[in-house]
């Protein structure tokens, strides 16, 4: 039975996204989505971060040729490079997909340069990028098998200048009814699982799991929920095992407009400093 697999980094998105979408703590963030009458879209991101005072921004635009399967893209941020993004997709062959990908920064003249390729049917999903350099291109790889909800996914990375292994991952998922289970091995010394389940059609629930063998002190857990209030009300808490709780409140104010609320606390030392606050806009039109 045909499965759709995504690619190798989406296998548990189910579970990372609830734990990391809309937690905007110790930041202003602004997501603003616009398209024009001839098809050109516009997306201003933008980020002022409480703790350092830096402002990080971004401008993109990008045009989509349907018939010829052909999206080119331009994007400027504030830390000055500019990247250009020439994606061909369905057009050799069905499922198969093309990407350009440069970069200039005009203050120190470096450049860089991928070429990202994948694939992907009813069956499987495989990429292939190239990053090239100076001393020598580093190849990453991926391919994701699945078949009645089992999916099996590798991952790896060489560096052709060092000529070593820089990645080596494995990963199991499987995806039935409502629950998505995923477990993966990094490297072989990081290890994580997660399970996500959608107890009813309001209420999401999820725990991530994650251990090292080089280091006790980076293992964590987390928990994690959601709420859909209404259809344009939600609410997520999240907390680990180092009693930080995370809380966000998310609110439609008209079709377009989507308001975020966010904090941080640290549950351990309620009257000490550290909690933190955030606040996130996204406009679309």
């Amino acid at each position: 039975m045909a499965c759709n697999p995504p690619k190798y980094d989406d296998l548990g998105k189910d579970a990372k996204d609830l734990l990391n979408k809309n937690f905007y703590f110790g930041s202003v963030k602004l997501d603003g989505k616009t398209k024009a009458s001839n098809g050109l879209e516009f997306n201003l991101n933008g980020m002022h971060n409480s703790d350092t005072g830096k402002v990080n921004a971004s401008l993109e635009t990008k045009y989509k040729y349907s018939d010829y399967g052909i999206t080119f893209s331009e994007k400027w941020n504030t830390d000055n490079v500019l990247t250009t993004e020439i994606t061909i997709e369905d057009q050799l062959a069905k499922g198969l997909k093309f990407t350009f990908d440069t970069s200039f920064e005009p203050n120190t003249g470096k450049k860089a340069a991928k070429i990202k390729s994948a694939f992907k049917n009813e069956y499987t999903h495989s990429t292939a990028d190239f990053d090239f350099d100076f001393a020598g291109p580093t190849i990453h790889g991926s391919t994701v098998f699945g078949y009645k909800g089992v999916l099996a996914g590798y991952q790896a990375s060489y560096d052709t200048a060092g000529s070593k292994l820089i990645a080596n991952n494995i990963s199991l998922a499987y995806k039935g009814g409502d629950v998505v289970i995923h477990s993966a091995v990094d490297d072989a010394t990081r290890f994580s699982g997660s399970i996500h389940q959608k107890v009813n059609s309001k209420l999401d629930a999820c725990a991530l799991l994650k251990w090292s063998s080089e280091s006790s002190s980076n293992s964590s857990l987390t928990l994690g929920t959601k709420y859909q209030i209404d259809k344009d009300t939600s609410c997520k808490v999240k907390v680990n095992n180092n009693l930080q709780v995370g809380l966000s409140y998310v609110q439609s104010l008209r079709p377009g407009v989507q308001l975020t609320f966010a904090g941080l606390i640290n549950a351990k030392s309620l009257d000490q400093p550290g909690h933190k606050l955030g606040m996130g806009i996204n406009l679309e039109a």
